[in-house]
């Protein structure tokens, strides 16, 4: 009689109280947290997780990318793209070190990603041994929580507390650092999903007092105006954002980040704030009587001086993180709570109103903006590609249903403002960190969590080759994403503040750049050059169609900028629209 074979599924059920490995215990765990994809690169110490994950590659589909940088951007996209925390993989010592610039850019910008880092055996950590490094104490400012496991025993404990912290609350990054005897150790294997740890408690009540305020308080505004951060989309309040606005016939201001969450169509939609915000959002700031605030952290590129900022306005301030409320602008109304449930609450108690004349003040300044900035940005008829009627053209193309990509710079404040996001719309870009490189490996991430979407990455020169390297990982996998390069041989936004504040003298910005296209050519990736106005629409169009990776280079403006701007020192309502 044949005997029956039992699938790894079976395994599972029938081995819970199995005897496994350490490193065994952790794939196993990932799987009871319903991860399917890990970027990651091995090294010494990770070597036995690597060995075990050979035999769950039907379940755990692991991306091995260039550079450990690169799988910590490509595990932060995932989880924006996912809404589920990523996952990333890598040794000790510069392996764990490298991915230093990813966790800081998820902290940051609120992501949960976990990060798995393998460690030198349990009795020579102290020692100075051979690529050892003290990651917890390198991590611990950029991370919401860190821990090492020195025995197989913990580590389900530890993958269990790591998720519940990375995705509850504000969420962020959190790193286990597992030493190498642990991950080979034997231990007897259970998992229980962690739900509740003393002295962490991230779902606060709400209080009903307070709620109540804030109806009186928009109920009795003029000018009121929501300002909606990247919260409103971690919380899933996107919708009750856009019936409390449309109740009170408010208008709503985005943060960068912020962009999805409220649909640039709306006719209450009032533009960007910020550096390189909408002429109309940063000026009425400081005309509004009522800030409500909603899951944003009043950050200095969108406060400009923050002694003129808002001085005519009574400010309610919405937050999950009690940490930010009072940190940066005084609030005279603090709701800390999520941002889904402080809406849902809210809605019923304020009244409907109509605020046109109010909502016309948004419109005339709209109108200046268009004449002065945006008309010659977007629909330039001479001289050079502009980078505004590039996006433009992906706008259109893709009618805002895409996963859009950037790196840092210059072309990421034009996407923000030249790319009409709707509700369809994913936007991922590093936010708080800033970090030129993130747009290459974020995009692969971004693919991956978003399969038979189109992704779009939009990269400068600059950022681009900081890290190219990940084009292998995109040929590896024949990830499908199309690379758009923005290239104008400069550091753009660092030439445009010498231009501006340092007198033209360009120190160190010019760039001396490879062929883009035979590059991308010997990664076995499609690509093209455009530098003709008159093949833009087709080429972007060729791409968007084209079956797998892309890469077009636009040869664009080399010394245009980035307007309007909010010059630092300087109030919201001081807006640079002209330069030159």
């Amino acid at each position: 009689m044949k005997e029956k074979t039992t699938t790894a599924a079976e395994q599972d059920m029938n081995n819970h109280e199995a005897e496994v490995t350490g490193a065994e215990a952790l794939l196993k765990s990932l799987i009871e947290e319903g991860v399917d994809t890990i970027f990651g690169y091995p090294g010494g110490a990770i070597m036995p997780v690597y060995d075990k994950l050979l035999d769950y590659g039907d379940r755990l589909r692991h991306i091995l990318t260039r550079h450990e940088q690169g799988a910590a951007h490509a595990a932060q996209a995932y989880a924006m793209v996912t809404g589920r925390p990523g996952v990333c993989f890598a040794t000790s010592g510069p392996g764990a070190t490298n991915l230093v610039t990813g966790i800081a850019n998820a902290f940051l910008d609120s992501v949960p990603v976990v990060f798995i880092t393998a460690q030198v055996t349990s009795v020579l950590i102290g020692t100075d041994a051979f690529q050892e490094t003290d990651i917890l104490g390198i991590s611990m400012p950029v991370t919401k929580w860190n821990a090492q496991v020195k025995k197989a025993a913990d580590i389900p404990d530890a993958i269990a507390r790591a998720f519940y912290i990375a995705r509850s609350g504000r969420p962020g990054p959190v790193l286990v650092d597992i030493s190498k005897d642990a991950q080979v150790e034997n231990l007897r294997y259970s998992y229980r999903k962690c739900t509740y740890i003393r002295s962490y408690n991230p779902v606060i009540p709400l209080h009903m007092r307070d709620i109540e305020s804030a109806a009186v308080m928009i109920n009795h505004a003029e000018k009121p105006l929501i300002l909606a951060g990247h919260g409103v989309i971690l919380s899933g309040a996107a919708e009750e954002l856009k019936a409390l606005a449309e109740k009170g016939g408010i208008p709503v201001a985005v943060t960068l980040l912020g962009l999805p969450s409220f649909p640039q169509k709306h006719r209450l939609f009032a533009g960007m704030l910020g550096m390189h915000g909408n002429y109309a959002s940063n000026m009425l700031t400081n005309q509004a009587d009522l800030i409500i605030a909603v899951g944003m952290r009043f950050d200095d590129r969108v406060t400009g001086n923050l002694k003129k900022y808002a001085p005519d306005a009574r400010i309610i301030h919405i937050e999950i993180d009690k940490a930010e409320i009072n940190k940066n602008v005084r609030v005279d109304l603090e709701i800390n709570n999520d941002a889904r449930e402080a809406l849902k609450a809210l809605l019923p108690l304020v009244r409907e109103k109509s605020l046109e004349k109010w909502i016309r003040e948004f419109r005339i300044l709209d109108r200046v903006e268009y004449e002065k900035v945006i008309r010659p940005e977007t629909e330039p008829d001479e001289g050079d590609i502009r980078m505004g009627e590039v996006v433009k053209t992906v706008s259109d193309l893709t009618d805002g249903d895409a996963v859009i990509v950037t790196d840092v710079g210059q072309h990421q404040m034009a996407v923000a403002r030249y790319y009409r996001f709707s509700e369809k719309s994913t936007l991922v870009t590093s936010g708080g960190m800033g970090t030129m490189g993130f747009g290459l490996p974020a995009s692969l991430g971004a693919a991956s969590g978003s399969p038979g979407k189109p992704v779009v990455a939009f990269i400068g020169d600059g950022g681009f080759q900081m890290t190219l390297q990940e084009l292998g990982t995109i040929m590896q996998y024949q990830i499908p994403v199309k690379i758009l390069l923005l290239n104008n041989n400069f550091l753009g936004m660092v030439r445009q503040w010498q231009e501006m504040f340092f007198n033209g003298r360009y120190a160190s910005t010019e760039m001396a750049n490879p062929d883009f296209v035979v590059l991308a050519g010997a990664y076995g990736i499609n690509a093209r050059r455009v530098t003709r106005r008159e093949e833009l629409g087709q080429a972007v169009g060729a791409m968007l169609a084209a079956k797998g990776p892309f890469l077009m280079e636009v040869a664009i403006s080399r010394e245009a900028n980035i307007l309007p701007m909010v010059e630092p020192g300087a109030s919201v309502s001081e807006v640079t629209l002209t330069y030159r």
